[in-house]
């Protein structure tokens, strides 16, 4: 089969950009009434980056489901960043992924070997994070998308949710910023070859090596950073926490030419609606303009937002360390509400 074929036609609205927007999703839940029952540990009230769902004392289920339209031409990429991204919610809630379910639409002209090839490599991401690609529903429609829908387990008692950080947590980050800004200044000729590639491969890494470092810490709070930015999901975990969160400006970590591309005046098509979601909840003190979009750039298979108490920040860096893990502290959490960024 050809496999050479390559997805076209792309903007900047694929990947994570791709999300509805975090305020329009707001007020369509408004008013949905959730889920009664005590074995449900995590639903919409609130909602977080996956449910979970309690079957005994000892165990529970993790169910997530994430998909999006190409964010670049290279169709195996395209499946192994999709399945790093829908496998990762898993991760972000303490759990471990068994099975997953290929969720697909594809236009019937696409070469099945382009199909193949996102398919192979969504099997092979599945497999190295430890479960298995068992199944799936394919449709027909004129723009390609991809997903996974994922089931993981996790222990009751050790559930990681967003809503649960504490004020004199510190803040970390474990992948940089600027997935959105590096792809799109690629396609427009303003990042060169190296930087899109460093940024593709932060997209295709699995947060499961951050997970597993991070678990023996019991962190108090953990999302990972995907389509509504660092700026959004850090307002949302301020908000269901009940806190502050105040972060570093300077110790923003940023992939090789998303600065670069920010200042030239590159955004993504989720730039827009982040910045309608986040901004009355953001303090940015005087932040330039090319650090205020990094902070509202959809991040594609982003890293995990993390708050634990800040007395275990120094060994928890010197165990990322120890096994060559990226990890940046950007900040601290307070009594109080929004997030401040200075």
């Amino acid at each position: 089969m050809d496999s050479a074929t390559r997805l076209r036609g792309l903007e900047a609205g694929g990947g994570c950009a791709a999300k509805y927007p975090a305020a329009r999703l707001r007020e369509l839940l408004a008013g949905f009434v959730p889920a009664d029952s005590a074995d449900l540990l995590v639903g919409l009230d609130p909602a977080d980056d996956a449910a979970v769902y309690r079957l005994d004392d000892e165990r529970a289920i993790v169910f997530t489901i994430d998909f999006f339209p190409p964010m670049l031409d290279d169709a195996a990429l395209y499946g192994a960043i999709a399945a790093a991204n829908a496998l990762n919610d898993v991760f972000a809630m303490g759990g471990r992924p068994l099975v997953a379910l290929s969720v697909a639409a594809f236009p019937e002209e696409l070469p099945l070997g382009t199909v193949r090839a996102i398919l192979d490599a969504a099997a092979a991401k599945t497999q190295e994070a430890g479960a298995f690609l068992a199944g799936g529903h394919t449709i027909r429609d004129e723009e390609p998308k991809y997903g996974l829908a994922v089931v993981g387990t996790v222990h009751p008692g050790a559930v990681w949710r967003k809503s649960d950080a504490r004020p004199g947590d510190a803040v970390f980050l474990t992948k940089p910023l600027g997935t959105g800004l590096v792809l799109t200044g690629a396609r427009r000729g303003l990042v060169g070859d190296a930087e899109r590639d460093a940024a593709t491969s932060s997209m295709t890494a699995l947060n499961d090596r951050a997970a597993e470092a991070l678990r023996p810490f019991e962190p108090n709070a953990v999302t990972d950073v995907t389509g509504f930015g660092l700026f959004g999901h850090a307002h949302e975990l301020a908000e269901r926490s009940r806190v502050r969160l105040v972060l570093d400006a300077a110790a923003l970590p940023a992939l090789d030419g998303a600065s670069e591309a920010a200042e030239a005046g590159i955004r993504t098509g989720g730039d827009p609606r982040n910045r309608d979601f986040a901004a009355d909840a953001l303090t940015l003190d005087g932040l330039p303009e090319g650090l205020v979009a990094l902070g509202y750039d959809p991040q594609t298979s982003g890293g995990l937002l993390v708050t634990l108490p800040a007395e275990r920040a120094a060994v928890l860096a010197a165990a990322f360390a120890g096994r060559d893990l990226f990890l940046a502290r950007i900040g601290s959490v307070e009594e109080g509400s929004g997030v401040l960024v200075r």
